[in-house]
């Protein structure tokens, strides 16, 4: 079964403006099955050739020119990242074929390290997506995505289009995560999937990116990270508790950003938040691996767990930012604290103001939850001299309240199982 990806739309504005289309993301997310989709939907004949295959992949890094000679455009090729050495050539393809918009599609999981070639090698050549799991829209959703808006009419509108969940159905939702091989029915149990995906990963993407890596205590880093998730990082913490030297789980954290397993959260700081923390939040881009390594195994079980609160928070900024990747929109993500831990979960800025959303598993919203905004409006407002360029907007609490709510007169309760 295939599932509609929001992303395509913006993929197909890519290819007739590009020769080349990079699509980014984690591995299994889903890439090279919209690819593969797209093709077979198109009336043009369409190669594909995918890097995982050792021979195609010795030919793309000993001849990078044959290997173009042999698989010619209109082509994709798959995981890329194992033959930096194609990009040389892709970047002559595209000076010789400027007018061939869309020709060769390009897919990977190693993000920022793809990202960065491909910034160098070939600006202006390419156009580059990043594919997250499936949202909560792409699975029980109906109708073309809305963009994010932070007004009562839009929101009703979006509301209209998804799925009601009460709090069991929201966590069971969180539980089995977004991968597509799980909810399309592939692999049915949740277990199964995480452990295996885990594994490839393993023996994949982290010995690709260090060899050396021993593998069950990258494992029990993982996990341990998974304990932080929606908390601000501390990697001494995970560095003792696995008696590994600091420098290691950076290094390691790394490997996770660049291949997408988890997204840093960076806090909101100008010249006025003099006394604002300087530590990253993390985010699991799936939300259910958060909850598999976190050994909960069920649903219920997650939602009475410890952490059930942050793994809320994981899931709908995970869902923020899977909306604004997919309708390819211009904002800015952060979160807020101060010194004396007066905290907004989540800031989406756009056109320099800044919309607070806070995130709490309570059916019972109230605007004692959302006391922080006053707080941050009064600094972006207060200062005489070297004024803030950002300006407060309209917020939301997100809760397990069943329907949209007028909290305050600029800001609004709405449910979880709208994102």
């Amino acid at each position: 079964m295939y599932i509609e990806r929001d992303i395509q739309n913006e993929f197909l504005i890519y290819t007739q403006e590009f020769p080349l289309v990079l699509l980014t993301g984690m591995r299994q997310c889903g890439k090279s099955t919209m690819l593969k989709h797209l093709a077979k939907r198109s009336k043009q004949e369409r190669a594909y050739v995918t890097l995982d295959d050792l021979e195609a992949r010795q030919l793309a890094k000993s001849d990078p020119a044959l290997f173009l000679q042999i698989h010619k455009p209109p082509l994709i090729i798959d995981e890329v990242q194992y033959a930096p050495e194609l990009f040389s050539v892709l970047k002559m393809y595209a000076d010789e074929n400027s007018k061939a918009l869309g020709s060769i599609w390009l897919s990977g999981s190693q993000t920022f390290s793809l990202m960065k070639l491909a910034g160098e090698s070939l600006a202006g050549r390419v156009g580059i997506l990043h594919m997250s799991p499936l949202s909560q829209h792409e699975i029980y959703g109906q109708g073309p995505l809305r963009p994010l808006s932070f007004t009562a009419p839009a929101l009703k509108k979006r509301l209209s289009k998804e799925k009601p969940a009460d709090a069991s159905s929201l966590f069971e939702r969180i539980f089995n995560g977004g991968m597509p091989a799980h909810i399309s029915g592939r692999v049915k149990s949740v277990e199964h999937y995480y452990a295996s995906f885990v594994q490839t990963y393993l023996e994949r993407d982290v010995r690709d990116l260090d060899s050396g890596a021993d593998v069950l205590q990258f494992m029990g880093f993982l996990r341990a990270i998974a304990a932080q998730t929606g908390q601000l990082l501390n990697l001494q913490a995970v560095a003792t508790e696995l008696g590994i030297a600091r420098a290691k789980t950076h290094y390691w954290l790394s490997i996770l950003e660049q291949s997408d397993v988890i997204f840093l959260l960076q806090p909101y700081s100008n010249n006025l938040m003099k006394r604002a923390v300087k530590t990253p939040k993390i985010y699991f881009s799936d939300p259910g691996m958060a909850a598999w390594l976190g050994r909960w195994t069920s649903a219920a079980s997650l939602e009475a767990g410890a952490l059930s609160g942050h793994i809320l928070e994981n899931y709908v900024i995970a869902q923020v930012r899977m909306t604004l990747q997919n309708l390819g929109a211009n904002a800015n993500l952060w979160f807020y604290r101060d010194k004396e831990k007066k905290e907004v979960d989540l800031l989406v800025e756009q056109d320099r103001v800044l919309h607070p959303i806070e995130i709490k598993k309570t059916a019972r919203p109230h605007a004692a939850s959302i006391s922080a905004f006053a707080t941050l409006g009064n600094k972006l407002s207060g200062a005489t001299e070297n004024k803030a360029l950002e300006s407060l907007g309209e917020g939301l609490l997100v809760s397990l309240y069943p329907e949209l709510t007028a909290l305050t007169d600029k800001c609004l309760a709405y449910p979880a199982w709208g994102l």
